[in-house]
């Protein structure tokens, strides 16, 4: 059975920092890029930040130079370090599992909640 088990969100202060995991069973992680979404209350879920199956990464615009995507394949684990926190980064995020097989559809977890808020 696939699962795809996010944590680490919470209340946090403008400037603070979280660092999200997000655990996976029951397919063959390592072969499989992982992307961060988000979606805030009333919008469409955007990508965060994505990580390919060697480790290659890339960012949306408003998250450059302040969230880190990575990756443990020992752990079937990626992680999101998010630094330098702001409000408009609130939001409920997913991790998604694309797999390299086109034809197979990608999973995707249940989310957990980032509130940035004094």
């Amino acid at each position: 059975q696939v699962q795809l088990v996010e944590s680490g969100g919470g209340l946090v202060q403008p400037g603070g920092s979280l660092r999200l995991s997000c655990v996976a069973s029951g397919f063959t992680f390592s072969s499989y890029a992982m992307t961060w979404y988000r979606q805030a209350p009333g919008k469409k879920r955007d990508l965060v930040a994505s990580i390919t199956s060697s480790s290659s990464t890339n960012y949306a615009d408003s998250v450059k130079g302040r969230f880190t995507i990575s990756r443990d394949n020992a752990k079937n684990t990626v992680y999101l370090q998010m630094n330098s926190l702001k409000s408009e980064d609130t939001a409920v995020y997913y991790c998604y599992a694309k797999s390299p097989n086109i034809v197979v559809p990608g999973y995707w977890g249940q989310g957990t909640q980032v509130t940035v808020s004094s």
